[in-house]
């Protein structure tokens, strides 16, 4: 107890330099917990881009290369499906809901995706988060389209404006629906989804503006707001095929069940995937930028250690004549050993709980940021056992790192820390 009274008063006398370790050590902690947690929470989110949704039914193809298409709006499937075998399949026993969706057409190289009310309704992200609307409402007109926030923001996009869907994906366009402006009636809240870079219109418009629309089309531009379904047929159109369709069910066994006769299906050849098991086969596509991280953070920490190892030799060579005073009250060469560990281990100590501090200070402002512009659900918890271990593995280190300059100070002899050295 005296030598640890000893040590925080010691401490104390030399707060300037050890305010500059502890600080650096608080850095690298809150560094290293900070990316911890921003890959395991960007694992998460990166599995929950699509949330609440069991299957997602498209052309045979690759999984990866289906979920891609339809998620990520990355690359584009070879086939798509009948609008008889949607229907067929969507009216089979245990299916809650499902959200046809269309693609092939683009605004200035944004993705273009027609759709139904219910994607407004049963579409989840992240966390089994519903879509919202930061302006407007969804569409109710064969002539409108929803903006997701990164479109809005680019483009500069209000409520009322005018724009023109164009035929291709990307920034290739090979024309431009210039007879058929859409007016735009909702603009969706930040996701941190490819949901953000999308323009949604309705189903029917798809046909429409490649016109393929019947003369009904047009008589229907002004519905009944009082028969919804009417208004909901308006919206949907007679398509002859879609790009693919997601689909809830009200019981895992259902899921499993028509997964597997959506796959032996004789009338085309369609694939059921399970989104969620497919997001976790691309992110071990993608584990280099996993592994790049954890190096990174073991770097962070090795620098800060290294930090703190010069600092408390540099500081030794300054306390050479005090602990010379102290062997000369009696002061034994293990008692300056444990003296000086106790004053590395006291400041790793510190470091590591301003560090904690710093880390939930940095993730609460963050958390917003990170939602809306990465899509990176931020969980503001506890620390978990693998956080603590890390925070345990840094103070052992700060402790080891701590018994070189103890160990010097255990050899300093009475006449070399007295003498004066030119």
């Amino acid at each position: 107890m005296i030598l640890a009274k000893l040590a925080y008063k010691s401490l104390l006398n030399r707060r300037a330099s050890v305010f500059l370790t502890l600080f650096t050590i608080a850095i690298s902690v809150m560094l290293l917990l900070s990316i911890e947690r921003v890959r395991v929470d960007a694992k998460s989110s990166f599995s929950n881009t699509i949330s609440s949704t069991d299957l997602i039914v498209g052309a045979r193809t690759g999984d990866i290369q289906l979920l891609l298409a339809s998620v990520f709006r990355i690359g584009h499937t070879n086939n798509g499906v009948s609008w008889q075998s949607y229907e067929y399949i969507t009216n089979q026993r245990g299916v809650k809901w499902s959200i046809p969706i269309s693609l092939g057409d683009s605004h200035k190289g944004q993705a273009v995706l027609g759709t139904t009310l219910d994607y407004f309704e049963h579409y989840r992200f992240a966390k089994k988060q519903n879509l919202s609307f930061n302006q407007g409402h969804p569409f109710l007109n064969i002539n409108e389209v929803v903006l997701g926030s990164s479109v809005a923001n680019k483009l500069g996009y209000k409520l009322g404006d005018h724009i023109v869907i164009s035929h291709g994906m990307g920034n290739t366009s090979f024309h431009h629906h210039d007879d058929n402006p859409f007016k735009v009636v909702g603009i969706l809240n930040p996701t941190g989804t490819p949901v953000d870079k999308t323009l949604h219109i309705p189903l029917a418009s798809i046909d429409l503006i490649h016109a393929r629309a019947s003369t009904k089309h047009d008589e229907h531009d002004e519905h009944d707001e009082h028969d919804e379904h009417d208004e909901h047929d308006d919206l949907i159109g007679h398509p002859k095929q879609i790009t693919a369709f997601l689909m809830g069910f009200k019981s895992p066994l259902y899921t499993l069940q028509i997964r597997r006769n959506i796959n032996q299906y004789k009338q085309e050849a369609l694939l059921g995937i399970m989104p969620t098991v497919t997001l976790k086969e691309l992110w071990q596509m993608l584990a280099i930028v996993e592994k790049t991280l954890q190096l990174f953070s073991a770097i962070v920490v090795l620098v800060s250690l290294l930090g703190m190892l010069t600092t408390l030799l540099a500081n030794l060579s300054q306390r050479r004549r005090e602990l010379a005073i102290l062997r000369s009250v009696g002061a034994r060469p293990w008692q300056l050993f444990t003296l000086i560990s106790i004053e590395s281990l006291l400041t790793t100590l510190l470091g590591c709980l301003v560090g904690c501090a710093l880390f939930y200070l940095v993730m609460y402002l963050g958390a917003g940021y990170l939602q809306s512009h990465a899509g990176i659900s931020v969980n503001i918890a506890m620390l978990s056992y693998y956080e603590l271990t890390l925070i345990g593995v840094i103070m052992v280190a700060g402790f080891i790192i701590g018994l070189v300059p103890a160990t010097r100070a255990y050899f300093y002899s009475l006449s070399d820390g007295m003498s004066i050295k030119t």
